[in-house]
């Protein structure tokens, strides 16, 4: 007998069965990671328990055994068929010790967590009760600091980019400047992107080194007007704690052109997950199993320099947050400037 399949045998035989859950703010593709887990567990021998509503419903005992047919039908799905919630319960240590005694109440063996960089921090805290946890990076913000890639980015772009396209189309026929403000918590990689693709005039970001200045943004829409610009579109990171509405009174008040706000808002959670997060998603989703079936454990699954990784979760949370490519700001902001005519 192959020496190789009598050791993974082995390894396997030690994880019968492990708990999945949805953590922190829900992003699509999520579904996709956990029929990816539920599917590849049950290929590899291991029996599947789902956890409703993150970590709280860890404590509230809310799990149930899953099968493949648990699953059928979710890929096209936004949000979380698991459910997510904050729990204030979960935060102490004492919350942690409680979620990691019910784990082995119900024969959960290992934990897979799919969520952000809170939720790795909740995972770190059940590791040191003895639970053996796999990380899956799923967020719309792309703030995890050691993946390049988070589930539900992509689809969040494109749900705000068809939005930006459409006010920038009212925007034209009214001739105003409209400020749009995006998701990102406190990272601007929504807004710069958005910035880039729906061919913003101005982009604000908390990662800008750039004082920000009204007169300045007047300036610029005075300037962009005088050379036959109808509109002006204004992307606004919500990180950067300019509230949009009234940026809007003061643009309107500094320059006399009416001025609008639209903050984006949640729709850019939901909706039908892109082919991107379905695929990578599901990757993610197997891969987190395998390394348990591989006899691994406290790690995070990563994407980076084109590949599938993973990395111990202490040191993935250890890394320093990433911040906006320099390269990237320059292009976006030389493509927005209006030629001369």
């Amino acid at each position: 007998m192959d020496m190789n399949y009598m050791y993974h045998s082995s390894i396997m035989a030690q994880i019968k069965k492990i708990g999945v859950l949805t953590s922190g703010g829900d992003a699509p593709g999520m579904n996709a990671a956990v029929r990816a887990v539920i599917r590849t567990a049950l290929a590899r021998g291991m029996k599947v328990a789902g956890i409703k509503k993150g970590y709280q419903g860890l404590l509230n005992e809310e799990i149930m055994d899953m099968d493949s047919r648990s699953v059928s039908k979710i890929l096209e799905r936004g949000g979380t068929v698991l459910g997510t919630a904050r729990s204030e319960e979960f935060m102490p240590d004492s919350g942690k010790k409680k979620a990691a005694d019910i784990c082995r109440k119900h024969g959960i063996d290992a934990l897979i967590v799919i969520g952000g960089d809170g939720s790795y921090k909740g995972a770190l805290g059940l590791s040191k009760h003895g639970i053996n946890v796999i990380g899956i990076p799923a967020t719309i913000d792309l703030d995890i600091a050691c993946t390049e890639y988070t589930i539900g980015f992509d689809t969040a772009v494109n749900t705000a980019m068809e939005a930006i396209d459409k006010v920038k189309d009212t925007s034209s026929s009214h001739e105003r400047c409209n400020i749009i403000e995006v998701m990102g918590r406190h990272a601007g990689y929504i807004a710069l992107w958005c910035g880039m693709i729906n061919g913003a005039e101005d982009i604000l970001l908390p990662e800008s080194k750039e004082e920000f200045s009204i007169e300045k943004i007047a300036k610029n829409i005075i300037d962009n007007r005088k050379k036959g610009k109808v509109h002006h579109i204004i992307i606004n990171a919500e990180g950067t704690g300019k509230d949009s509405v009234e940026l809007a009174k003061e643009i309107e008040a500094a320059t006399k052109i009416e001025t609008r706000a639209t903050v984006l808002g949640y729709i850019q959670r939901g909706g039908s997950p892109s082919a991107k997060d379905r695929y990578y998603a599901s990757i993610m989703g197997a891969y987190a199993v395998d390394l348990l079936a591989k006899g691994k454990g406290n790690r995070i699954v990563c994407y980076r320099k084109g590949n599938f990784t993973d990395l111990d979760i202490d040191e993935a949370l250890g890394e320093q947050k990433k911040g906006l490519d320099e390269y990237q700001l320059e292009v976006a902001k030389l493509l927005s400037a209006e030629p001369m005519m």
